[in-house]
């Protein structure tokens, strides 16, 4: 950092970020080392910030913002503004005083917003608006010069000669729209059109006197014009009757067949049919004339009647029919203007003719179109500085939010702001998405937004019947994506306000959740039995109805086929050791099965009461760690930074998205505050007792191994109470003596 200014530094997202808001910050913003910068460039479009201020702020009209330009917009502002500071406040207003009077550029611009205001009829406002800036038809109405180097007709005033050029040229070339909104000519349009004014009458020149090239003077043009309207049909005409000459079969199909005139026949027909006109000009024949009028096309007889007054009368004589020899000679008699008219130069003047042109070349009116240019030039000054008064409202209004997306990304972390690149809201699989961005190319972008570790869903909106299309790339980071897959739809809100329908058309997997990461295992079993459950359900339902079909088959053969005498039935053999194998490998597996269980039971009921909770955790882990472990360490790299590198920009921080931040960034579905619910579902599932009778009985299983484990129900049951022994058979205990020899 520079040593000479304290800077303020947070913490947010996991990275210390420089604040910008002092007057001071911003004076010293140049000094600041970029390596400390979120970000060093960004593109002007794309962004929830006007693209028309992001563009005054693009020094070099490139397209992209980058730090030195946002660096010299800051130090632009402490020279201009009292306390530039200011903008933290945001508005599309700046007030006179605020603006500094005690520097050249903030004295112009003092004086450049009181004229502006002044042309508005506003005087005595002590505040200049966004919208009073930025009118510049409003500012300039009335005044013809107005500093951007165009003049307009009515820049001419009395000049008839200069207003004349003026309209000339705009007729010609085109105007070019001034401050004013009309259309005006500028010195380049000015210099193009005496330009082409000369090689017109350079290239003219070239021909006048000579009647080779022009054997009928100016009437050269149109003769040439009607030769070239009719000229691949006549030397079509010529070619077929050459044909026909070669081999007279040729002539029926030459001249068409009964095929097309008869299909001809069955429509509305007029003269300029494009059917008709695709037919010959003239019967054809060997070694005849082209008539020039009766017996022709009707859809070319116009073009044939012009032929015959502009070019064959003129140059061959009168005539009513055209030879082959006749054509070629008028074809040669055309080819000197011919070959000139393909060098024409300053055609753009050419519907001025040529007296008009060369009246422009010997006056003076481009000189005095020129002296209205110069005295339009003298109030750029002014108007740059209007510009700057523009300049001024605008960066006011939407300086604070760049530098808070590009030297901070504060308005990223602040959850009562919004990210310049977050372009709207997406409802979908109940929750929103605020992390949403604008994208170009989906597929361009996710090859880099993949990086993120992020959890991406791309979406293409439309709104008004589909007129309206943008494309989305949408970041979730909470919930679970059970629902998540292309196809779904859902509605995006921009800023604005406007409401979108949204479809995924791609998706990229990471993980979304640590409540998603432990339930994984289990889902991804559950959906491994229940897909091996349908295949054998499907396997089985194949069988059966093949087994099915084998019978009514057989059925139906045996009806059609003549009786069999009746024979006693084969009685069927029991394989016995087939049987038996079929047994033991049953009850082996139901025994291993057993074995398993019974040996995991009573590990587990011999455990002390305290520990089978923690037995529970540890088996819980054993299967979900894994998958949490993976997912906790993929959370913790989730970085904002290739989502925007993705559409141009270049982040210089890794912006890391952490659990609680994306848990701000998606937002669940949950029931407002105080919310009255009734449970009653007029169709809910029918309930089974069995669920809850296999739980109770689970429960009491549990209950019992723990009350044994303790002691409890051997001493409820006496089973802990010791045995007496029983006295012996003809003992003392009956009080009387054996008998000796009994």
């Amino acid at each position: 950092m520079s040593t000479s200014h304290t800077w303020r530094v947070f913490r947010a997202g996991g990275f210390d970020q420089v604040s910008v808001s002092r007057s001071a910050d911003l004076a010293a913003l140049a000094s600041l080392d970029q390596k400390l910068w979120v970000a060093l460039a960004c593109p002007v479009q794309g962004l929830e910030i006007d693209a028309a201020t992001l563009a005054m702020i693009d020094t070099d009209g490139d397209g992209r913002i980058r730090a030195n330009e946002v660096a010299a917009a800051a130090k632009w502002l402490t020279e201009v503004l009292v306390d530039a500071g200011s903008i933290a406040g945001g508005g599309d207003t700046v007030a006179l005083s605020a603006i500094r009077t005690d520097t050249p550029a903030g004295k112009a611009l003092h004086e450049s917003a009181k004229q502006i205001l002044a042309n508005l009829g506003k005087a005595d406002a002590r505040e200049i608006a966004l919208a009073d800036a930025s009118d510049t038809a409003k500012i300039f109405a009335g005044n013809p010069f107005n500093g951007d180097g165009i003049v307009t007709a009515d820049a001419a005033g009395d000049d008839a000669v200069a207003r004349k050029v003026i309209e000339e040229v705009i007729a010609a070339l085109g105007g070019v729209a001034d401050r004013g909104g009309a259309d005006g000519v500028d010195q380049a349009k000015l210099d193009a059109f005496f330009a082409a004014a000369k090689a017109w009458s350079d290239w003219w020149g070239g021909a006048e006197g000579n009647t080779t090239i022009l054997p009928l003077g100016e009437a050269t043009a149109a003769a040439a014009a009607a030769v070239e309207a009719v000229e691949a049909k006549v030397e079509d005409y010529f070619t077929r009757c050459g044909l026909v000459a070669f081999d007279s079969r040729a002539g029926g199909a030459l001249n068409r067949a009964d095929s097309d005139w008869a299909a001809l026949a069955a429509e509305q027909l007029a003269a300029a049919n494009e059917q008709i006109a695709a037919f010959p000009l003239a019967h054809i024949a060997a070694g005849v004339a082209l008539p020039l009028d009766a017996g022709v096309n009707p859809a070319w007889a116009a073009r044939l009647a012009a032929l015959r007054a502009d070019a064959v009368t003129p140059l061959l004589g009168a005539c009513t029919a055209l030879t082959e020899a006749d054509w070629r000679a008028l074809l040669a008699k055309l080819a000197p203007y011919r070959a000139w008219a393909s060098t024409k130069a300053g055609a753009e003047v050419e519907s001025l003719g040529l007296g008009r042109v060369r009246e422009l070349l010997a006056g003076d009116g481009q000189a005095r179109v020129a002296v209205l240019l110069a005295r339009d030039l003298e109030l750029e000054p002014q108007a740059k500085a209007i510009e700057s008064v523009e300049k001024l409202v605008r960066l006011q209004r939407d300086f604070a939010a760049l530098l808070e997306n590009f030297v901070n990304f504060r308005r990223l972390y602040d959850k009562s702001a919004r990210a310049a690149f977050q372009t709207g809201r997406l409802f979908l699989d109940n929750r929103t998405c605020d992390l949403v961005m604008r994208v170009d190319d989906a597929g361009k972008h996710a090859a880099m937004a993949g990086l993120s570790r992020c959890y991406l869903a791309y979406l293409d909106c439309t709104r008004r019947g589909g007129t309206d299309k943008r494309s989305i790339v949408a970041a979730f980071t909470d919930g679970d994506v059970d629902f998540l897959m292309v196809g779904r739809n859902g509605v995006f809100y921009d800023n604005d306000g406007g409401d979108w329908d949204a479809t995924i058309t791609r998706i990229v997997e990471n993980p979304l959740s640590i409540r998603q990461a432990f339930f994984a295992p289990y889902k991804k079993v559950a959906a491994l039995v229940e897909q091996q459950i349908e295949r054998f359900a499907a396997s089985r339902e194949s069988a059966s109805e093949a087994n099915l079909s084998a019978g009514v088959t057989a059925t139906a053969d045996a009806a059609a086929a003549p009786p069999a005498p009746a024979a006693a039935p084969a009685p069927r053999a029991f394989d016995v050791a087939k049987f038996a194998g079929i047994f033991a490998a049953v009850g082996l597996a139901v025994g291993a099965l057993g074995s398993a269980v019974a040996m995991l039971g009573s590990g587990f009921l011999a455990l002390k009461w305290w520990q089978m909770p923690i037995a529970i955790a540890g088996i819980l882990l054993i299967i979900s760690g894994p998958s949490m472990l993976l997912a906790a360490l993929k959370l913790r790299q989730r970085n904002i930074a290739p989502l925007l590198e993705a559409n141009g920009w270049a982040i210089n921080a890794r912006a890391r998205i952490n659990i609680p931040f994306g848990r701000s960034l998606t937002a669940l579905a949950t029931l407002p505050e105080g919310t009255e619910r009734t449970l009653d579902d007029p169709y809910a599932d029918e309930k089974s007792a069995w669920p809850k009778l296999i739980v109770l009985a689970l429960l009491l299983a549990f209950a019992v191994g723990i009350t044994w484990e303790l002691g409890l129900m051997q001493r409820w049951l006496g089973l802990d109470r010791p045995v007496a022994a029983a006295p012996a058979e003809g003992g003392a205990g009956d009080g009387s003596a054996a008998e000796p020899g009994a």
